[in-house]
């Protein structure tokens, strides 16, 4: 065998045993840092979340879109800074016109995420009264 061909094997074993030592290590940081008294101890297993709080109110209330609408700009404008970025730091260096048309296209398609969330009443945040709970009549 040759020898960097060894020092390659070397290197992928210790990688190996690296990930291995990483993940058993995070199994047993777990187990010795969880809590020991649960909610069967506390008599609380009917409770429907598990933070160490009483909970208060209702959990089923309904979020309005416009919060899902909001997450899909931040999402838009991060993928936008993740490639305008690495775009910038090789930005003329071989192709300048090209480059710069790719990049006004890009954000110009993206741009049209501002104007859909714009349309839809996104940035207007006014508060929306919840209707109010009727009984069943029996």
């Amino acid at each position: 065998m040759q020898a960097g061909l060894a020092y390659d094997l070397i290197y992928v074993f210790a990688f190996c045993l690296g990930g291995l030592a990483i993940t058993v290590g995070s199994f047993a940081a777990v187990y010795l840092l969880a809590a020991r008294k649960t909610r069967n101890y506390a008599n609380k297993t009917g409770q429907a979340i598990e933070c160490g709080m009483d909970p208060i109110g209702d959990a089923w209330i309904r979020y309005s879109a416009v919060y899902y609408l909001y997450a899909l700009v931040f999402i838009a404008f991060a993928v936008d800074v993740l490639y305008l970025i690495p775009v910038a730091l090789v930005y003329n260096r071989h192709f300048v016109l090209r480059d710069l048309v790719e990049a006004l296209i890009f954000v110009g398609i993206l741009s049209l995420v501002i104007v859909y969330a714009w349309k839809k009443g996104v940035f207007e945040w006014t508060l929306k009264k919840p209707a109010p709970k009727t009984s069943p009549k029996s």
